[in-house]
């Protein structure tokens, strides 16, 4: 993005100066008349620094809505300049800062010779692989307005499953955060009252409620060692987690667990087959489909299993083949390939299996939903009455604790 001062005359025929942020010189000359100026002189002043590149971010639906009016401005015959001029304009200088930066970073290079997959892809943190190729196959094919328009729908099915994921993980992670607020207001403030009354007693507490003093003894006077102990605890998994060893131990774990394994592997799968057949319609060589569908797969063992059969496709096998060799993949998936290869329709019957796994992703989401509910309760009712009944134990058992005090 540019910088120009100006100087320039008022509706009253004042003269005033200043600065304006533009793409390009038409454009700042364009932004002032907008605002009623009439343009006397214009100098450039500064561009963005390339330093600052680093920082930029876009949200996930300002991309989709990005990547569908761009879509629909190109296959209204505007020219790429012309619309990403336009995109630039409609954005919010302060919601939207990192998606006008973007843009006018794209526009200046698309300006200067270079073409579009290779402007975008110098921003690998809001285009990946994925829309780069598929930009790359439309500019190539002269597809460019259907490849947008595929890729947004792309985006926001993608979206969509996120959004469904994250609003149901949303109410088990508010229930136990409640939970641990409850448990430590408790600790701290409720049990010790009941130490110093049983301290009076003079006898030896049950063992649940010694246990329970001697826990909100530690939580109250060694604090720091807690903080200390659940920080470095926090600190070394997540090390592990990032290394390569740690993820592929993390990954293969997760595809076993009882009721979420098979949840996350048709999400894998999901987005195997709908990147897959996105990245095959738009004419990208198979080979750099699989390389770029192992990276989006967001599991390690299904990343390793897609390498596997990406060499033993080089080797000449046929995508069924191959895929029949990894157990990862479902019997269902090798024979709508096997029928797509048939075919040669493998495009279509592989986004109909991501179809079809979205709507058993949503099914299992609602069913888990509705399945962690009482159990979230119980679990609250368990710890809390827990503490209850561990503090109100010698109370019950009052008898035993005073005769043991006078002996």
């Amino acid at each position: 993005m540019m910088t120009f001062s100006y100087q320039a005359r008022d509706a009253s025929g004042k003269i005033i100066t200043g600065v304006q942020d533009a793409l390009n010189e038409d454009n700042a000359v364009t932004s002032l008349m907008s605002r009623g100026l009439m343009v006397l002189s214009l100098q450039q002043k500064s561009a963005v620094s390339g330093s600052r590149k680093k920082n930029w971010t876009v949200k996930e639906t300002d991309l989709v809505l990005f990547t569908r009016q761009l879509a629909t401005m190109i296959e209204a015959g505007i020219s790429l300049v012309q619309a990403m001029t336009a995109l630039y304009d409609q954005c919010d200088p302060k919601r939207q800062r990192g998606l006008r930066q973007i843009i006018s970073d794209v526009t200046t290079r698309v300006q200067g010779g270079e073409s579009f997959h290779e402007s975008i892809a110098k921003h690998p943190r809001v285009f990946d692989r994925l829309f780069v190729s598929m930009v790359k196959a439309g500019e190539h094919g002269g597809l460019l307005a259907e490849i947008l328009d595929r890729l947004a729908g792309f985006l926001e099915a993608s979206a969509r499953l996120k959004k469904k994921i994250k609003s149901a993980m949303t109410y088990p992670v508010i229930v136990i955060c409640i939970a641990i607020l409850i448990t430590t207001f408790l600790l701290v403030k409720v049990v010790p009252i009941f130490g110093d009354i049983f301290r009076d007693f003079g006898a030896n507490l049950p063992a649940p409620t010694q246990f329970l003093i001697d826990v909100s003894n530690f939580i109250r006077n060694e604090w720091y060692f807690l903080i200390v102990i659940i920080g470095g605890t926090i600190f070394g998994v997540r090390t592990f987690l990032r290394s390569a060893r740690g993820k592929a131990i993390w990954d293969r774990w997760k595809l076993k667990l009882p009721v979420f394994g098979p949840l996350i592997h048709k999400i894998c799968m999901s987005r195997f087959s709908r990147t897959f057949a996105q990245l095959i319609r738009s004419g990208v060589p198979i080979l750099e489909v699989l390389d770029i569908v192992g990276g989006a797969s967001g599991n390690s063992v299904v990343e390793a299993s897609i390498k596997g059969v990406s060499q033993d496709v080089e080797k000449g096998d046929n995508l069924s083949v191959a895929l029949s060799k990894k157990p990862i993949f479902p019997p269902m998936m090798l024979r709508m390939v096997s029928a797509g290869e048939a075919t040669g329709k493998i495009d279509t019957m592989l986004e109909k299996m991501a179809d079809f796994w979205d709507e058993e992703i949503e099914a299992m989401l609602d069913a888990l939903t509705s399945l962690i509910e009482p159990f979230l309760i119980v679990f609250l009712g368990v710890i809390v009455g827990g503490i209850v009944i561990a503090m109100f134990l010698p109370i019950f058992k009052l008898n035993e604790v005073v005769s043991q005090s006078k002996s």
